[in-house]
């Protein structure tokens, strides 16, 4: 089963990468471009077939490892 986990700063958590990546985009020529927020996305293959235990174990990878959960918001997406 495949799965892909999608990792964003929360709202109201400062991105200096996006503020980064928004000025660079605006220097290039992209001035319609409002704001840009950077994050992580990670495809995971495992070896079940059972959609519910899929899911468990992939939250459990985002809450020990994969998102700090503090300042992160993650998304989980089983195809």
């Amino acid at each position: 089963m495949k799965a892909r986990v999608t990792v964003t700063l929360k709202n109201g958590v400062l991105d200096p990468q996006g503020k980064a990546i928004q000025s660079a985009l605006g220097g290039l020529g992209f001035d319609s471009v409002n704001s840009v927020r950077q994050g992580k996305v990670f495809d995971v293959e495992l070896a079940t077939s059972d959609k519910a235990a899929a899911e468990s174990e992939l939250k459990a990878m985002c809450e020990k490892l994969l998102a700090n959960t503090v300042i992160e918001d993650y998304s989980i997406d089983i195809t």
